[in-house]
């Protein structure tokens, strides 16, 4: 006989189970064997087998069950609570429901509450804090540029990224409703922060990648010239007629010393917003490595060992389907982000 699988306490017996539970008995089989072939006790299939026999019913009675102990302009208060502090936890919640009420309510009835309500507990969407200028300049941006079709695939998106030894989930829960996730309060700004890893820089465009540079220590200009325009990013560019090159407003890429170098190699640059590194389509790349590096179930033990998984299984490997998918996303992206002011 199979084991039955554990189930919650004061789990409902769904319609269907109902319905299975009566024909399995109409075919003649035992309480024992209908009970091990629903995984139930024997018990609850004569409750359901007697409720069909003398009632003919399978619905449970209006009202059975245990009471709430809220009522329905308690819930709604409830939700109130929770949609005014997006990021406060079951716990904090029931502790604010017991000062302001009195009554006392447990956590798991505070989640069930707002579950039942639409609201559930999401990992937040973050951020990089934006002025009002720069929300202005990027809207200006993107409507430069909104009308660009061809003209992208001669454009070079260049960028750096750091990867991590390990992921750490900051436990930060907003409750919202779906469809919620761009709205302000359900937003958590954080700035970047330094943890071990490989920081490499990479530039992709339509049908062609760079090599995939390793960049150790903090960069500054004259590093910049000298370990990646010079042996890489000039190459590359001179590789492919007509190349524009992009790059964020990072303080290395925009010092007067590599603005003269571009001016002295003839490099075309792409007027870029400032704080705008979500714009960049090489950002759905770093995404695509980040996630595959986080489903591999081996782990790594030094930043060397991090270093050839990034670039030998991941970067070389990789299809130009992820790379051109993050170029061909150009216009619907920024038509995305017009639609959501690029808040």
């Amino acid at each position: 006989m199979p084991r039955r699988r554990k189930r919650a306490r004061f789990e409902q017996l769904t319609e269907f189970e109902r319905g299975r539970i009566i024909g399995l008995r109409e075919a003649g089989l035992s309480y024992r064997a209908v009970a091990s072939r629903v995984q139930r006790n024997s018990s609850t299939v004569m409750r359901v087998w007697k409720q069909w026999t003398d009632e003919c019913r399978t619905t449970r009675k209006s009202g059975s069950g245990p009471r709430n102990v809220t009522s329905a302009r308690d819930d709604r208060h409830l939700v109130r609570m929770a949609r005014t502090d997006r990021t406060a936890s079951s716990r904090q919640l029931a502790a604010l429901w017991s000062i302001a009420t009195g009554v006392s309510l447990c956590a798991s009835s505070i989640r069930r509450r707002l579950l039942q309500c639409g609201l559930r507990a999401r990992t937040p969407l973050y951020r990089i804090p934006l002025t009002h200028d720069h929300r202005r300049l990027r809207l200006q941006w993107a409507n430069q540029h909104r009308d660009w079709r061809a003209d992208w695939q001669h454009v070079v998106f260049s960028d750096e990224s750091r990867f991590n030894l390990w992921y750490h989930d900051g436990r930060i829960r907003v409750r919202r409703y779906a469809g919620e996730r761009h709205l302000p309060e359900c937003i958590i700004e954080r700035h970047s922060g330094r943890t071990p890893g490989v920081m490499v820089w990479g530039a992709i465009a339509y049908h062609r990648r760079s090599q995939l540079l390793r960049i150790v220590g903090n960069l500054n200009s004259n590093r910049y010239i000298r370990e990646v325009l010079q042996p890489e990013a000039v190459p590359f560019l001179q590789s492919l007629p007509g190349a524009v090159f992009q790059q964020d407003n990072a303080r290395p890429h925009t010092a007067r010393i590599v603005k003269s170098f571009f001016a002295a190699q003839q490099v075309q640059l792409l007027p870029w917003p400032a704080c705008s590194p979500d714009m960049s389509p090489i950002e759905h790349v770093w995404d695509v490595i980040g996630r595959r590096l986080a489903r591999d179930p081996r782990p790594v033990a030094s930043a060397d060992e991090l270093w050839d998984k990034v670039t030998f299984n991941v970067w070389h490997l990789n299809n130009y389907d992820t790379f051109e998918t993050g170029q061909g996303n150009c216009h619907s992206m920024w038509e995305l982000a017009l639609f959501f002011f690029l808040a």
